[in-house]
């Protein structure tokens, strides 16, 4: 660095990346933090509500706008056909603009979408306002995860990372409330009603998020050192932790961390995210980024081909959709019995996943994976054993069939929603680092989409052709091998400053320690 930067306040970046080593302590957790991710997770909270409101939406839109099934089936389908060029784009958008204005951004689209939907006159218009929340939808399943997990420090990256999620399942409820207070209205007034709905929280996160705080990293990536140690004076609990963090984070741009000035110099490549697909899958990268880079991808993967699904309501995983069908094969035939099992699905989801945001800063990512997938898998085993019996009693009715069924779908959606479900979405978000995390995360949610979407089309076929209690046993299959690669392969990362993962992920997996493991040594 020459003196004539220093004179003009302006610090060039050096050469080689550095990464800040060591954790930052932390005492509490910081009430600006807390409220900033609540206050993104309204965009959550929305998410889940458009994706759920529309199942019920549709019964009321059919009869009023006398729509075929054929148009049903695309109103349906247009959300999640808009969310995976929705995410892809929101990777880049964050990157370029910014986590704040890119909530806003998810705000107005889904502002636009609802006054749309809700105004509704003919098909084509509902289409539009549909496809509008499509978009909305990925960009929210992308921005509120990495805000939440950019403005929290270590020590509580597990708990506000997780808040995303948990609004998702409120949106969720809020959804059926929606369904069933509205239907009572008039046939053209009830469902454009619902549909409307969102339309105000996104008007209040918009106000809100207009005077709340930009993610420090992304201040730092943007060269605003300045603006990026007076928000973190904000969200930690004191000034050491605040220039610790703000040091950690200065080391993962690159930029020399002795250097005091408030306006850094910042390559464009770096502060606009050009490059980083690049950098993911084209350069040849140290190990480090390829072990993150499949860890991130493979906990998605897990999570859809598991059986499980993941945070999008309408593309939740074949256990979970087909559900009432499950049900029936055990000899429950009575539907209002059916959407009463189902329904308490939906409440056990939401009570396990609050106990998931209290645990994951407490027992750590690594363990609640291993106990929640290994509790899956056994519950999974203990399906296909029970199915298997009643599928070769034909028609025979056994209530000892039926209410272990309905007993181990809900002790499987306490271990989803304690473990495997959040964790997922926490890990892949804090593990990535800050010059690829939107667009990586993009990527992950592109192929968490596909592989559910391949879970969910294929769910009906494969089990005609294995049995259902085939399916489950292959389900079990699975988590038994997801256990193997979480134990094997992924560190912990619980209390750790997300700009330490390259280091953590730079060291040998237990895999790797066995395979270089002399024979015959213990």
């Amino acid at each position: 660095m020459s003196a004539e930067d220093v004179k003009n306040g302006h610090c060039q970046l050096p050469v080689e990346n550095g990464i800040g080593e060591h954790g930052v302590s932390h005492s509490g957790l910081n009430k600006y933090a807390c409220a900033c991710v609540i206050a993104a997770c309204i965009i959550s909270a929305i998410f889940g509500y458009v994706t759920r409101v529309m199942a019920g939406a549709l019964l009321f839109i059919k009869e009023d706008l006398r729509i075929s099934d054929l148009q049903v089936q695309f109103l349906a389908g247009i959300v999640n056909v808009c969310a995976l060029p929705g995410s892809l784009v929101a990777g880049r958008t964050s990157d370029y603009i910014g986590r704040r204005k890119t909530i806003i951004l998810a705000s107005i689209i889904f502002l636009l979408g609802s006054i749309l939907m809700g105004y509704g006159p003919s098909y084509p218009i509902l289409m539009i306002g549909n496809c509008n929340a499509g978009i909305g939808v990925g960009f929210a399943m992308i921005i509120a995860p990495i805000y939440s997990a950019e403005i929290s420090s270590p020590s509580f990256t597990g708990f506000l990372t997780s808040l995303p999620d948990l609004s998702i399942n409120f949106g969720l409820l809020l959804g059926y409330l929606s369904n069933y207070f509205f239907e009572k209205l008039s046939l053209k007034l009830g469902w454009r009603m619902i549909l409307s709905v969102p339309a105000i929280p996104s008007l209040v996160l918009i106000i809100l998020m207009l005077k709340f705080i930009e993610s420090p990293r992304w201040l730092v990536m943007q060269g605003r050192v300045g603006e990026a140690r007076k928000v973190l004076l904000l969200v930690s609990n004191s000034k050491e932790e605040a220039e610790q963090r703000l040091k950690e984070i200065k080391a993962a741009v690159g930029i020399d961390e002795k250097c005091t000035q408030d306006i850094v110099h910042v390559p464009k490549k770096t502060s606009s995210g050009g490059g980083a697909m690049k950098e993911l899958f084209c350069n040849p990268y140290p190990l480090p980024m390829r072990r993150i880079l499949i860890a991130a991808i493979r906990v998605h993967v897990f999570l859809m081909i598991g059986g499980l699904g993941g945070m999008d309501p309408p593309l939740l995983g074949g256990i979970l959709i087909f559900s009432p069908r499950i049900f029936e094969r055990t000899g429950i035939n009575d539907k209002s019995k059916i959407l009463q099992a189902t329904s308490g699905m939906g409440v056990s989801k939401i009570i396990f996943t609050i106990i998931s945001t209290f645990l994951l800063d407490r027992v750590g990512r690594r363990i609640l994976l291993l106990i929640t997938a290994g509790g899956m898998a056994v519950t999974l085993l203990g399906m296909g054993v029970c199915l298997t019996i009643v599928e070769d009693c034909n028609k025979e009715k056994l209530l000892w069939a039926m209410s272990f069924t309905i007993i181990a779908t809900y002790i499987f959606m306490a271990f989803m929603s304690v473990g495997v479900g959040p964790v997922t979405w926490v890990y892949s978000s804090e593990i990535l680092p800050l010059r690829v995390r939107a667009q990586g995360l993009a990527v992950c949610v592109a192929v968490n989409r596909i592989t559910n979407v391949a879970v969910v089309t294929s769910f009906i076929s494969i089990y005609k052709k294995i049995t259902m209690g085939g399916i489950f046993f292959m389900f079990a299959g699975i988590n038994a091998m997801a256990w193997g690669f979480y134990y094997s392969f992924l560190p912990e990362t619980k209390g750790r400053a997300i700009e330490d993962m390259e280091i953590i992920f730079a060291k040998k997996s237990k895999w790797e320690m066995q395979m270089k493991r002399p024979l015959g040594l213990a």
